[in-house]
């Protein structure tokens, strides 16, 4: 047995737990793979398929338990696989059906839980159900999207706003009508107030399910149903925000978070529930999300998890801003289980919102730390455990439609989507030997797989001892969460489980706090960021952008 293999087998009998086998989706650890930037194993450019079969491995090592995999459905790609033309089929680019089974099959080898998008909100304009829909207003599928007559003078129904800019209806000649389109003009929405579009998507489920995917996604999920009445939206409070695009001038009332929305949602609960251990988290996004992700995982009877957008649109870390998002969940009336993610394919890194660029390699090792600190599942975006910057993208090589609309108004996305960089002596970072559809940033090759597996004080190896507590200290993993008076900076929490505790401690400013616990007894520390790993104790001073975490020894 080689040495990965040793690693492997280590890391499948640690997964072997019964005890951790109930709901292993709870305080689990699960790494974002954006294929397009995965791995290229073809030399075109583009990542696929076979590149995350063959960097499975890697993800492995790191001793996640979950991977969900961004779109790589059948698509046009005007918005890269999020404009899904065929739900049960692998667009060419990423290879074939074949080798997302292959995927399956080394994954649950390797101990590893699958996760995919589903886009339930909309499909693309290609799509064979839209185009059988806007042939005429009494075709068998002719109710499957929302369809509106103009208004008197021929203007749109209502004053929606997409969310990529401009209104969000196009006119269709053939049927003399509007559609609606929350995102680009290519990605009509589906009418889920339709039980036959309900019955569909969850067949489309079951087919995912029945290859073996462990659990959903669930992707824009409070457009999922509109306002039937179409009401106009009421404007936005002008509370001094600077709004970069017209979607930001209202409040949707009516054109997403409709109530009917946790209906559909028990109805893929019952689905799910044919099948053993399948985890379901939903992504909700607006100004006051709170309620609607407690409405989505309500009860046992819809899905498991949500996230929002609190950490990754927040353009500073503060210690309000994280407990009031933790504090949000305390466990009561039978609500779900949270969330979180700091980065992903929708945001500008972490590292580069929040940190001076001269701080970024110590402040990536930070809010990784906090990350696997905080009650709720953990979501890991590729490159994370590297601490990768925001890449810098030029203008003329945007891909990203929102990013070109919005230039240079915002970071965009495109910043957070380029190649993973494996090797640095190699072309294009070891992600391809091709020109990639994405340039790499060079300050990435710096910070490659390959540089930092030589380096045992990399983020690399940090993020793996990170993971690697969390999986074996129960009260990081599924504990309570008690928040500690602190000032300014400083955030300090205790996570407790049983007669467990460990206490967590961040500041995540610019200047040095004082502060120690009140009762210190027996506490260790086993692992921190800006502090003499040959002491153990608690230190009075933290230093700027430091932290650690400490148990209380029995």
């Amino acid at each position: 047995m080689n040495v990965l293999d040793a690693k492997n087998a280590k890391l499948i009998a640690e997964r072997s737990d019964p005890a951790a086998a109930q709901d292993w989706w709870r305080g689990a650890v699960i790494y974002q793979i954006y294929p397009r930037s995965f791995r290229d194993s073809t030399g075109d450019g583009v990542g696929d398929l076979k590149g995350v079969l063959e960097g499975l491995d890697y993800v492995t090592e790191l001793g996640v338990d979950a991977v969900w995999l961004s779109p790589f459905f059948t698509s046009p790609m005007a918005d890269f696989g999020y404009d899904v033309a065929d739900y049960c089929n692998v667009d060419p680019i990423f290879g074939t059906l074949s080798d997302f089974d292959h995927i399956i099959d080394k994954a649950h080898r390797l101990g590893l839980k699958i996760i995919i998008d589903q886009v339930y909100s909309h499909t693309s304009d290609q799509h064979k159900w839209f185009s059988e829909s806007r042939q005429d207003r009494t075709n068998p599928k002719a109710d499957w999207y929302v369809w509106a007559d103009p208004r008197v003078d021929g203007s749109a129904p209502n004053n929606w706003q997409s969310v990529f800019g401009g209104r969000a209806w196009s006119w269709d000649t053939r049927r003399q009508q509007y559609y609606l389109h929350n995102f680009l003009r290519s990605q009509p929405d589906l009418d889920l107030h339709n039980h036959e579009v309900q019955d569909a998507l969850l067949e489309v489920g079951r087919f995912w399910l029945d290859r073996g995917v462990d659990g959903f996604r669930l992707d824009a999920l409070n457009f999922a149903m509109h306002d039937p009445q179409l009401r106009d939206n009421p404007p936005a409070p002008r509370d001094g925000r600077q709004f970069t695009r017209p979607f930001e001038y209202q409040l949707h009332i009516y054109n997403q978070s409709h109530p009917d929305i946790p209906k559909f949602l028990e109805r893929i609960r019952k689905m799910t529930n044919e099948y053993d251990g399948i985890f379901t988290v939903a992504e909700v996004g607006g100004a006051e999300p709170l309620d609607e992700m407690k409405e989505f995982t309500a009860n046992g009877r819809r899905l498991n998890s949500a996230y929002n957008f609190s950490f990754l649109y927040a353009d500073k870390l503060t210690t309000s801003l994280t407990k009031s998002a933790v504090n949000a969940w305390g466990g009561k009336n039978e609500e779900g289980w949270p969330s979180w993610a700091f980065s992903n394919h929708d945001a500008p890194r972490a590292v580069s919102r929040w940190a001076d660029e001269e701080y970024i390699a110590r402040a990536a090792k930070l809010y990784a730390m906090l990350l696997m600190s905080l009650r709720g599942n953990a979501f890991l975006y590729q490159g994370e455990e590297l601490g990768l910057p925001q890449a810098h993208v030029p203008f003329e090589a945007l891909k990203d439609p929102e990013a070109i609309v919005n230039w240079p108004m915002t970071l965009g996305r495109d910043g957070a989507r380029t190649p993973l960089p494996w090797k640095n002596t190699a072309p294009n970072a070891g992600f391809s030997n091709a020109e990639p559809w994405l340039p790499s940033d060079p300050r990435h090759a710096a910070l490659a797989i390959s540089v930092q597996e030589r380096d045992d004080q990399s983020t690399l190896h940090f993020v793996r001892k990170l993971i690697s507590i969390r999986k074996n200290i129960l009260s990081l993993r599924c504990g309570e969460c008690a928040f500690v008076e602190g000032v300014d900076d400083l955030l300090a929490f205790y996570r407790i489980a049983n007669h467990e505790e460990a206490l967590c401690v961040f500041n995540i400013g610019s200047k040095t706090q004082a502060w120690r616990p009140l009762s210190e007894q027996r506490f260790k520390r086993i692992i921190d960021v800006g502090f003499n790993a040959n002491d153990k104790g608690l230190p009075e001073q933290l230093p700027a952008l430091s932290g650690y975490i400490a148990v209380r020894q029995s």
